[in-house]
C-alpha cells in the first residue's frame, strides 16, 4: 500500500478494501435509495424506489457525487437533481416520452423494440441487412491475432495438463452468491471457511482426505485450503465455492489470485472459469 495516497472508499461494510482507507463514508443498501435495473435475457427495466429509509449518515452513490459536484463549484445540471429526478431525466434522454409523467413508485418498462425487429424480419443490422457468418474482427479494440473469421472452436483457454491437471471452478457458494453476502455473519456460519471440493477418486489418487490442508496453485500464485470430497461432480475438477475474502484462506490470498485478470476477445469479458490448477498435501 503505498503511504503517499489517500485513500476513501463508500462501502455498506467494513471489507478488506475498506479496512485500507484514510476515511470510509457509509453507502446505502439497495433498499435505502431510488434505482433502476436491467439484467441480461430479458428487455425489462425495473424501477424501485427507496423503501425504507437510509440509517445515519448513509448516502447513496448519487448523494455522494451530487455533494462533491456542489462543493467543487461543478455546473452539470445532474449535481441539482434527486435521484428521482435524474432516472427520470435519463429515461426522457433514452426516448422514453412519459418520464416526467410517473409517480414515484415501483414499475418497470418493456424495451423490446417490436416482434419484426426482435425477430429479425426487417434484416440484420447491416447494410445489406443480411446475417453475417463471417466476421471482420479488426473492428474490434480487444480481437486476438488467430481469431477465426468463422464459428469455430478457438483453442485458448487454460487447458488442464499433466503440470496442472485440475480445472477450477470458482462458482458462488449458496449462502453467498456475491461478495457482498461474504460479509453477513449468518453466511459465514452456513459456510464455516473456504474449501476446496474434490472428487472422491481424484482424492485417493492423490492421496488426500476430508479436512486436509492442501496447496492450490498455478504460474499466478497459491491459496491454502480444506479438502472436501464430494461425489456430485466429474473428477479433474476443483470447486472453490467463492467469493471469500482473502483473509479467510490460511495464507491471507484468495481464490483470485489463480484466476486471470485478462479482458476475452474480442470485447472483453471475464476470464475466470478458464484456470487450471495444480493440487498439492500442505507438508
Amino acid at each position: 500500500m503505498r503511504e503517499d495516497l489517500f485513500v476513501c472508499v463508500h462501502e455498506q461494510f467494513m471489507t478488506e478494501t475498506a479496512a485500507m482507507a484514510d476515511i470510509v463514508l457509509p453507502a446505502t443498501s439497495f433498499l435505502e435509495h431510488d434505482d433502476y435495473y436491467t439484467a441480461s435475457g430479458h428487455t425489462y427495466l425495473q424501477i424501485s424506489p427507496a423503501v425504507i429509509e437510509a440509517p445515519g449518515e448513509c448516502r447513496s452513490n448519487h448523494e455522494v457525487l451530487q455533494q462533491l459536484g456542489q462543493r467543487l463549484g461543478a455546473k452539470h445540471p445532474g449535481f441539482q437533481m434527486s435521484s428521482w429526478e435524474l432516472m427520470m431525466r435519463t429515461l426522457e434522454d433514452s426516448g422514453f416520452e412519459e418520464g416526467h409523467n410517473l409517480e414515484r413508485r415501483s414499475f418497470e418498462i418493456d424495451f423490446e423494440p417490436g416482434f419484426e425487429t426482435s425477430h429479425y424480419l426487417d434484416g440484420f443490422e447491416h447494410p445489406d441487412g443480411r446475417f453475417h457468418f463471417r466476421a471482420d474482427w479488426n473492428q474490434w479494440p480487444q480481437a486476438a491475432e488467430g481469431m477465426p473469421q468463422l464459428p469455430d472452436q478457438w483453442q485458448v483457454t487454460d487447458e488442464a495438463t499433466s503440470e496442472k491437471p485440475f480445472r477450477l471452478v470458482t462458482a458462488p457458494a449458496r449462502w453467498f452468491l456475491n461478495s457482498t453476502f461474504t460479509e453477513l455473519e449468518i453466511s459465514r456460519k452456513r459456510l464455516s471457511k473456504p474449501r476446496v471440493k474434490l472428487h472422491p477418486q481424484d482424492c485417493q489418487e492423490q492421496g488426500l482426505s476430508s479436512g486436509q490442508v492442501v496447496r492450490l496453485g498455478n504460474d499466478r500464485g497459491e491459496v491454502e485450503l480444506e479438502v472436501e470430497p464430494f461425489g456430485g461432480m466429474q473428477t479433474g475438477v476443483a470447486v472453490v465455492e467463492s467469493i471469500w475474502p482473502n483473509g479467510a484462506f490460511r495464507n491471507g490470498h484468495g481464490i483470485n489470485t489463480l484466476t486471470s485478470a485478462e479482458a476475452a476477445a474480442p470485447n472483453g469479458g471475464a476470464v475466470y472459469h478458464d484456470t487450471a490448477v495444480w493440487v498439492r498435501p500442505v507438508d
